[in-house]
């Protein structure tokens, strides 16, 4: 290939070509830009066409083209952004590390704060905590809070929404968390109408702050059970429910493609690794890549909040519980 012409090969194998051929005035789309003549960068043809530079990960053919014509383009979050990591397993369930070594990884990684949520008492295959298990890890929670103190653990559990969308721990034990994450683990066999009604009761639930691997989908081995996305993060941004990017590369569960819409009705998205080791944190990086290829910004994701915003939003939350 000429020298002179990577730009424009660059561009031609990085964008969907909804996004090449999609029309931007009556008589011009880019692969008639790119055909014109030879570019010494991406950023040039963009320039050419009389738009913003597109970063790849958005050149889908959705609104895009338009968006950058306008120069209305989003910027898009950064690895750099996060500053906690919320969804994570410790020895306490079937995590590989106990939670003070979790904790102490994520903090010398330049974090600022876990969210430990282990599997709830209905996960018993994955060791989840039984009432007694949670006041344990809660009690060390407190002391390992004084002893990595300005780190902070903030005492959630990823709770198992059961087949009717209840959380399998009564009150009593659901408000001793700050955070709950409600996720389906079981029964996955279930029609659209099911399943969609089974997570919209979870998310209707006060103590759920936020909604766990929406589809229950593994990329290559398990097809996700279907659901009405809309129909679920319209409940979410009802309920003021957050829902996870479950980077986990099986995973990537809520899929980009409902970004923007999530984003359109103001609910705010959490880049989860899930980690069940402290090598999983660094799957943040492809939920990162998922939200940005859906928009996703810095103002719109909740662990780019510090630890003393993510300590206030969930106290505020808690309190609004009757």
């Amino acid at each position: 290939m000429p020298k002179a012409r990577f730009a424009n090969e660059i561009l031609l194998h990085s964008a969907a070509l909804a996004h090449l051929a999609q029309p931007f005035t009556s008589t011009t789309n880019l692969l008639t830009v790119v055909r014109e003549q030879e570019y010494t960068s991406e950023a040039d043809i963009y320039k050419s066409a009389g738009m913003a530079y597109i970063a790849p990960e958005l050149r889908e053919g959705t609104n895009e083209l338009q968006l950058a014509l306008e120069n209305k383009l989003p910027t898009l979050l950064e690895l750099t952004d996060l500053k906690g990591s919320l969804h994570n397993h410790s020895t306490y369930s079937d995590g590989a590390h106990t939670l003070e070594q979790m904790a102490t990884f994520l903090r010398d990684e330049g974090y600022e704060y876990l969210g430990i949520s282990d599997h709830s008492k209905t996960a018993s295959y994955a060791g989840g905590l039984r009432e007694g298990d949670v006041l344990r890890q809660q009690k060390e929670i407190d002391e390992l809070n004084k002893k990595l103190a300005p780190f902070k653990i903030f005492k959630g559990i990823e709770s198992d929404i059961l087949g009717d969308g209840s959380l399998d721990y009564e009150e009593d034990i659901l408000k001793t968390f700050d955070f709950v994450v409600a996720s389906i683990h079981s029964s996955l066999n279930m029609d659209e109408q099911k399943a969609t009604t089974r997570l919209i009761t979870a998310i209707e639930n006060p103590y759920t702050t936020m909604l766990g691997h929406p589809t229950g989908r593994l990329l290559l081995r398990r097809e996700g059970y279907p659901i009405n996305h809309k129909m679920m993060i319209d409940a979410c941004a009802s309920n003021n429910v957050i829902i996870e990017i479950n980077s986990n590369p099986w995973r990537l569960d809520l899929d980009w493609r409902y970004v923007q819409y999530a984003l359109e009705k103001g609910v705010m998205l959490s880049i989860n690794p899930d980690a069940h080791h402290t090598n999983g944190y660094a799957d943040m990086k492809y939920g990162v890549l998922m939200g940005r290829k859906g928009g996703l910004t810095k103002e719109m994701t909740f662990n780019t909040k510090s630890a003393e915003e993510v300590e206030t939003y969930f106290r505020k939350r808690k309190e609004k519980i009757n």
